[in-house]
């Protein structure tokens, strides 16, 4: 057998090197990397108010101690957050923070990483996998701008529209990695008609499109980022409130569809300096979508199970009413068959059904060979552990008591006009995401914010509305690398964008979405 190269191996006629030295921690990385130990270190150890929660014990400042240290290490991105969101798995048991012995603790923090939310999630994850893999994606953002238009103003709406619309399915940072060489395209047949002229501002434009619309498509349904995976979760688990697939589009997606025309004059604004008429984008879009040829049989797979999966996730509730008498007698049967009354008081809920049709359609795309290995480990698996982890979380800290002193300290913002609860929660949560990722802003959001289903969902759409730094999310940074966007321009619009999101998701949350909640 021929054996295989080592990589790590210096090649033939190198100078032989030494060991690589460790890179140095800069202060900054130190004092993230000291802060989340450190401050669970005070929490738990130094008397307080937690200490002292009837029936509780200790076991409220252990969760705090655990929550803050998961939340500073987030913030500081010590470690990838998805290996930080394993901590309650180690914590939780060692601390007794459940109240129910080594191994019932150790059971009760290793149940949200098996939670229903996760497998839809997975689903979510392989059927963007597949349209990645067959390239759909891109042939339905290119036959959306080429039917909004080539004009100048037009291209910029058809540019956030595709790339929302792309958003609402597969991951943001996804979306952007396909749609920046689309706008560079796009930017290069306009400049070589303009004479060779750099667009600069019409760049910028393009660019942020395609980063803000990556950002806010993603609100408009349940897979679309794993924010909204995190509020679904925390609602069933929490407030024992399911919201089904077709409820959330209904509850989000109007937003969607109102910011990104707010998106469209902001960036205008920026994009009209370069003095630009009707040019030659038409030629680009038609020469792209001619390069792809006609739609493959993988395409048309994809496509199929796509629709039917989108199809069922709609008819959840009425899918659930039917199967869920049947499946519920069959626990039953198989209880009392086991003589255990854990399957027998299993309860179907709407988010079972839909991670079950998501579990289905992936395993569709395997057989039918739409959706290849190689696209599977391309997935991001950390993604799944992070959400574990948030459910986790949450979980620790209802169940150690803290929930119940959070809700005590913050009685005096619940006392507050909800009008006033919902604006602060959308302001501070943005501005929070502007330092951490979405994900870990919406955690901390959740579990300190009153439990108003108004404040909580506001909070959730205000964490993907970061637009003013490259640090808020990904494609706030990938599009740095197109060498159109410079941080003072992003700052600028951004901020001004922010504000409008703040502004906006207080009245789309206070006058329509909260009502959507009765019931």
């Amino acid at each position: 057998m021929q054996r295989q190269p080592d990589p790590s191996a210096t090649p033939p006629g190198a100078p032989r090197r030494g060991r690589t030295p460790a890179p140095r921690l800069s202060p900054l990385r130190w004092l993230g990397v000291a802060s989340g130990p450190a401050a669970a270190l005070a929490i738990a150890l130094i008397p307080s108010g937690l200490h002292a929660i009837p029936n509780y014990g200790h076991r409220p400042a252990y969760a705090a101690a655990v929550a803050a240290w998961m939340a500073l290490w987030w913030l500081f991105e010590v470690l990838p957050i998805a290996i930080t969101a394993c901590l309650p798995l180690v914590l939780f048991p060692l601390l007794g923070v459940f109240g129910r012995g080594p191994a019932g603790d150790a059971a009760r923090a290793v149940a949200p990483f098996l939670d229903a939310y996760i497998f839809l999630f997975l689903g979510g994850m392989a059927i963007g996998a597949a349209m990645e893999q067959w390239s759909l994606h891109r042939r339905v953002a290119l036959h959306i701008m080429r039917a909004i238009g080539a004009d100048p103003k037009r291209l910029l709406l058809g540019m956030l529209i595709a790339t929302s619309a792309i958003s609402l399915w597969i991951s943001n940072t996804a979306t952007a990695v396909m749609m920046v060489p689309i706008g560079l395209a796009l930017l290069a047949q306009l400049e070589s008609a303009a004479g060779g002229r750099r667009l600069s501002h019409f760049g910028t434009a393009i660019m942020l499109a395609v980063a803000y619309a990556s950002n806010v498509g993603g609100i408009g349904t349940k897979i679309g980022t794993g924010v909204n995976s995190i509020f679904c979760g925390f609602l069933a688990e929490k407030l024992h409130r399911d919201v089904g697939f077709l409820q959330y589009m209904a509850l989000a997606l109007p937003f969607v569809i109102l910011f990104v025309p707010l998106l469209w004059l902001a960036l205008w604004r920026v994009g009209r300096r370069d003095g630009l008429a009707a040019g030659h984008a038409r030629d680009v879009l038609d020469r792209e979508l001619a390069a792809m040829g006609p739609m493959s049989r993988g395409e048309k797979k994809v496509a199929a199970v796509f629709a039917a999966a989108s199809a069922l996730w709609i008819l959840g509730d009425p899918l659930r009413a039917a199967i869920a008498p049947h499946l519920q007698a069959a626990l039953r049967g198989l209880g009392a068959a086991l003589g255990s009354d854990a399957a027998a008081a299993f309860k179907v809920q709407g988010k079972h059904v839909e991670a079950g049709v998501a579990l289905l359609a992936a395993s569709s795309l395997l057989a039918m060979r739409a959706l290849s290995l190689a696209s599977l480990r391309r997935m991001p698996w950390g993604t799944l552990v992070l959400l574990g982890g948030s459910f986790a979380m949450a979980a620790g800290i209802e169940g150690g008591g803290l929930s119940a002193w959070m809700a005590a300290q913050l009685a005096v913002v619940a006392e507050a006009p909800l009008l006033a609860q919902i604006g602060l929660a959308s302001a501070g949560t943005i501005a929070l995401s502007a330092l951490a990722s979405n994900t870990a802003t919406v955690n901390v959001a959740l579990n300190v914010l009153p439990r108003d289903l108004g404040v909580l969902f506001a909070a959730t759409i205000a964490a993907s509305c970061d637009f003013m730094l490259p640090a808020g999310t990904p494609p706030n940074a990938i599009v740095f690398g197109s060498g159109y966007v410079r941080l003072p321009a992003m700052i600028k619009t951004g901020s001004l964008l922010n504000v409008a999101a703040a502004l906006l998701i207080t009245a789309y949350v206070y006058g329509y979405a909260r009502h959507l909640f009765v019931g």
